[in-house]
């Protein structure tokens, strides 16, 4: 059993306008660097291997957190919204109406156009959870709220049609147990970083 730590990013102007991200490299804002300087990892996660998405805000936060440059894995990018990235999730539900509804309806499989569905970005990313498994070495990893969710989903067969058993909250680690072939399972949500003094 290896033990997988999950954190979101920190903030971006984007987060703070609304705007869907998705794929798009939008780094922190000044508010961002700051909260993610606040935050000060459990105990436990002290010894953890770090990975990162290569999208700035998350390769930043990760740099802040661990005081290193962290090793970065394509597969950790957020999963990609297509023409929707930039957009309001409000302004989509506005312009398409009963359509959007529908999609959203998908779970897994919502996506928007030339986007990715989160059961893509499960596959996407189950190769390097076997890897971490096979390494053997208890990892954070910090990436964005679509793959968490995404992951979170397959640790407990939620099909994301409906809302989660439990709410994913910014600012903690989200943190995951790995069998030998790299299945998922959850042991601990919504793990607070300590604020800094």
């Amino acid at each position: 059993m290896t033990l997988l730590a999950l954190i979101r990013h920190g903030t971006t102007e984007w987060n703070a306008t609304g705007l869907v991200q998705g794929s798009t490299d939008i780094p922190l804002n000044d508010f961002g660097r700051a909260e993610v300087g606040a935050w000060l990892l459990p105990e436990v996660m002290s010894e953890f291997r770090w990975l990162a998405s290569p999208l700035k805000r998350a390769y930043e936060t990760a740099a802040i957190l661990s005081g290193t440059d962290p090793e970065t894995d394509d597969r950790l990018v957020e999963m990609a919204w297509g023409e929707w990235e930039g957009r309001t999730l409000q302004d989509l539900r506005d312009e398409l109406g009963d359509l959007m509804v529908a999609w959203e309806a998908k779970g897994l499989d919502f996506h928007g156009p030339n986007g990715e569905s989160p059961r893509e970005v499960q596959a996407r990313i189950a190769p390097l959870l076997a890897e971490i498994a096979e390494l053997a070495e208890p990892t954070i990893a910090v990436t964005h709220k679509g793959v968490i969710r995404a992951l979170y989903a397959a640790a407990i067969d939620w099909d994301m049609v409906n809302k989660p058993p439990v709410k994913l909250l910014d600012g903690c680690a989200q943190m995951f147990k790995l069998d030998a072939t790299g299945k998922l399972s959850v042991h601990e949500l919504n793990i607070e970083m300590t604020k800094h003094e």
